[in-house]
């Protein structure tokens, strides 16, 4: 999720004005932690579990999103343990509805009742297709994603993996894990994975 942007914000407004030792760091950490906790309040489904960085997120938030080498290569590691790919070996579903997904922001809100399907939110961040009026450009395009890559079975594994879990290819992306924290079924990366790699799909036009 988006807990160590959050964080690396705070702590890269804490020490804007000067250089800071590690002592100092430790201090705003400490102290952006307990206002944060002060000011935070659950509320339905968005509990207090939010704000616990896991051991990912707190290197993110250390390194300020470039951790040494050996720390990064050992995250990677634990992030691609946690992918699962779907047992019955079909990693591709329909992409219509991949598309209605890829453009739906709901879901993991306060309001949303428990068990509400998440949308995606992929326009946040990503070009997609032609017919969009808007889109974010944190991520990159994804335009002709299938028709530049190849439809083969290697593009579409790819795909599912990178939406599952992105942090096992760049730990301090700020793409959710969207298969590991639960927010995505697996039929739902399933359409996203045909929205990308299927070659009837706008995004290939």
């Amino acid at each position: 999720m988006k807990r160590a942007i959050m964080w690396s914000g705070i702590l890269a407004a804490a020490i804007a004005g000067g250089c800071a030792t590690t002592a100092d760091r430790a201090a705003y950490d400490a102290k952006a932690t307990a206002t944060i906790q002060r000011d935070f309040h659950a509320r339905g489904i968005a509990t207090m579990d939010r704000l616990k960085q896991d051991e990912l997120q707190l290197a993110c938030t250390r390194y300020r999103d470039h951790p040494p080498e050996d720390v990064l290569e050992r995250l990677e590691a634990q992030q691609r343990a946690t992918i699962r790919l779907p047992a019955d070996g079909v990693l591709s579903g329909d992409w219509k509805r991949g598309a209605a997904l890829a453009e739906s922001g709901r879901g993991m809100s306060w309001s949303d009742k428990p068990g509400t399907p998440s949308g995606g939110s992929c326009y946040n961040c990503h070009e997609l297709a032609p017919q969009q009026t808007s889109f974010g450009t944190m991520g990159p395009s994804l335009r002709r994603f299938g028709k530049l890559r190849g439809y083969t079975a290697e593009v579409q594994k790819y795909a599912y993996e990178r939406i599952y879990n992105s942090k096992a290819f760049a730990p301090c992306s700020a793409m959710p894990r969207f298969g590991t924290s639960g927010t995505l079924t697996e039929q739902q990366i399933k359409d996203l994975v045909a929205y990308l790699t299927d070659p009837e799909s706008p995004v290939n036009k």
